[in-house]
């Protein structure tokens, strides 16, 4: 039996097999070869790991901290962890395995097919693999929630399939485990029981509970929970709420039902795909509106006659309305703000029309020749596409060309624009975002940073941050942005203050309001808590590692002042711990050091400063004075007083200290008062007088 069973699976993976699989990833390989290179596209940024989150700390917080990342899917931010931990911010490296996910899941849809014996499995791979409606889910990087999740989701229903056969508990359980990766990578692919669940109805006609329904029972409830949950984040972190999303029952149903004429237009004619589409004007007083939903029903009903002779084609149309359920409206989700429907919201509902059709085309044309010519169509389509998704630039130009109206899209390249200090440009996009959507605060914020860049216009960028913060009271980085152009304004350091307090007890987690919070108290104790702060959000942050440090140093300078040497040391030394090459500090602690008579702690620090800034007349000076200090090595000093004489010819402590040292060496009186005449000119005292006219008669 064991043997029989070896046989028949060698049989189900061929050498033909072999070779369609390596032309799959090749084929799909050189279709997106124009995304690889690509740039960070828009909301990348928010899904390639933060610095904050790099180390096994932020590992740890990816699972069990709610909003550490833009969405609950840590399994997806694990995968950017581990990458980010490979390859660091090199882009090259997410796109590839963006592509080699998607191909994989590719195959996963072959072996289902060939499982469920409908024919044309691998027209069905490769019409997946090559088609232009998934370029916007495998070229975009913060997409690979959709592609890493399609290989579980895919994996669980390959594996469920043949437990549905054998009943092995093992099977069960892995199908279990790999749809639970499924879901947190993306809770979409909670739709997967109620799939399989039409696929059995097809397959037998009828459900048996004990059979179908009772072991889905667990996934059914994981699949539901993950999808509450999800919507509860996007709610309260995403900010999936508001007017935007407040729909009426009858806008809900207009929406869904356009949503499901729009899916299938664009998977059968992928001619005019955009990365942001127009958002619909649902309009309940509008009859045609109603022709979407209602021809869907009557779709519906026409299937649900035919499925007395053939089931297929409503369990297509189940299946794919099925899975496209958590984005046609009756849920919230974030990008509803800007566009009610979005390619990759049908990554995995496609395959309820491609496997169809694929299945039709073999049964119709079963030459193979003709067959390829489909798949050869749509890569070229889809490498056309996929160019577009090369940078920025080529994105939003292109998809301002095909929906002009797309607001998103002005200020994202606006945005681009003003990283590019083409500011000019960036004003032209955010004043055009303006007149599509007055009500939009990020691009009033926008503009307000496009305006604090050029010269003079501080006042006009004030008044774009306040007039941010009207619309929205709680945007963060709005008042971030005021409170760090208000600390230029005389007289308004208080009120900057105010706005930065707010902006980071709005948003803890934003490094740069916190070292700007900093900033604004560097003259109080507190400012080195909004640092610390700062550089443990983002330890890659130089701007906090300075300030932080420079906050220590001063600190240290306080307590010299006051005669508290010890405690000056101690923040000396730490801001050396932050930044070892930072001299002020070296320079302050061997002074701090020397004067309490630990010249040799000291000299270290003095050398160090020396060296790391060699044109520094003080650390010059402080060197030459600790090694006067150290008979054995008192000579050494007179090279670092010269040194000092070269960078400051008018340092009259320089000149004198200098004479000191040349008085005290055989032969070199008059080199000596020469330094003393010259500290004399430079800085009349009695002292000095003295030693000139005692070295004159000691010369004659």
């Amino acid at each position: 039996m064991g043997r029989r069973m070896a046989k028949l699976k060698a049989r189900s993976f061929t050498k033909e097999d072999i070779a369609l699989s390596a032309l799959l990833f090749a084929s799909t390989l050189i279709t997106w070869f124009p995304a690889l290179n690509g740039t960070l596209l828009w909301d990348d940024d928010g899904h390639v790991t933060k610095p904050a989150l790099r180390s096994l700390e932020g590992l740890w917080h990816i699972w069990f901290t709610l909003g550490a990342t833009q969405q609950y899917y840590p399994l997806l931010h694990s995968a950017f962890w581990l990458e980010h931990s490979l390859w660091g911010d090199a882009v090259f490296g997410y796109h590839l395995t963006n592509v080699v996910l998607h191909s994989i899941a590719a195959l996963m849809l072959v072996g289902i097919v060939k499982r469920l014996k409908i024919p044309g499995a691998w027209l069905a791979g490769f019409l997946f693999a090559l088609h232009p409606v998934t370029v916007e889910a495998v070229a975009w990087i913060s997409e690979q929630k959709s592609t890493l999740s399609a290989v579980f989701y895919l994996s669980a229903a390959l594996v469920y399939l043949h437990f549905d056969q054998t009943r092995k508990r093992s099977q069960y359980f892995a199908a279990l485990v790999l749809f639970i990766l499924a879901l947190l990578s993306k809770s979409v692919t909670a739709t997967l029981p109620a799939a399989l669940l039409v696929i059995f109805w097809w397959q037998r006609g009828k459900l048996d509970n004990k059979r179908d329904v009772i072991p889905l029972l667990p996934w059914l409830i994981a699949g539901a929970s993950s999808g509450i949950l999800t919507a509860w984040v996007e709610h309260s972190y995403l900010g999936a709420q508001g007017a935007a999303y407040s729909l009426s029952l009858a806008q809900h149903f207009l929406l869904a039902g356009r949503a499901l004429w729009f899916y299938p237009v664009q998977l059968l004619t992928p001619v005019n795909l955009m990365f942001f589409y127009p958002r619909w004007n649902l309009d309940p007083a509008a009859a045609w509106q109603y022709l979407f939903p209602l021809g869907f029903i009557a779709i519906t009903g026409l299937f649900i006659w035919l499925a007395r002779r053939n089931r297929a084609p409503l369990a297509a149309l189940i299946f794919f309305s099925g899975t496209l359920f958590p984005v046609l409206g009756f849920l919230n989700v974030y990008p509803f703000v800007y566009t009610f429907v979005a390619d990759h919201f049908q990554y995995l509902a496609c395959l309820g029309i491609l496997v169809p059709l694929a299945a039709v085309l073999t049964r119709i044309t079963p030459d193979r020749r003709i067959l390829a010519i489909l798949p050869a169509i749509l890569a070229v389509l889809t490498f056309r596409e996929a160019r577009i998704f090369e940078g920025q630039e080529t994105l939003y130009t292109e998809t301002l060309n095909r929906n002009p109206g797309s607001w998103i899209s002005h200020n994202n390249l606006g945005n681009w624009l003003l990283d590019q200090k083409r500011f000019p440009e960036a004003i032209s996009h955010f004043q055009a975002t303006l007149k599509l959507k007055p009500d939009s605060a990020e691009a009033y914020n926008n503009l307000g940073s496009a305006y604090a860049r050029m010269p003079g216009r501080l006042a006009e960028s004030i008044a774009e941050y306040e007039a941010a913060i009207k619309i929205k009271p709680v945007f963060a980085q709005a008042h971030n942005n005021l409170g760090s152009a208000l600390i230029h304004v005389p007289g308004r350091r208080d009120d900057a203050i105010v706005h930065l307090r707010r902006a980071v007890e709005l948003d803890p987690t934003s490094a740069d309001a916190q070292n700007n919070l900093g900033s604004a108290l560097s003259e109080t104790n507190e400012a080195t808590v909004h640092y610390e702060a700062a550089l443990a959000l983002n330890p890659n942050s130089a701007m906090a590692r300075t300030n932080l440090v420079v906050a220590h140093t001063k600190q240290g300078a306080k307590l010299m002042e006051t005669g508290h040497l010890q405690e000056a040391i101690a923040e000396y030394e730490t801001a050396l711990r932050i930044d070892p090459e930072y001299v002020d500090a070296h320079n302050n602690l061997g002074t701090a050091f020397a004067q309490s008579g630990r010249i040799s702690e000291a000299l270290p620090h003095f050398e160090a400063a020396v060296r790391l800034q060699p044109d520094s007349p003080e650390a010059q000076m402080n060197l030459a004075g600790a090694l006067d200090e150290i008979p054995a090595r008192a000579a050494g000093a007179i090279p670092h007083y010269e040194a000092a004489i070269r960078l400051r010819p008018n340092l009259a402590e320089a000149h004198y200290f200098l004479g000191v040292a040349l008085a005290k060496l055989p032969g070199r009186t008059l080199e000596a008062l020469a330094h003393f005449e010259a500290a004399l000119r430079l800085k009349p005292d009695a002292e000095t007088r003295e030693l000139v006219n005692r070295l004159k008669a000691s010369a004659r």
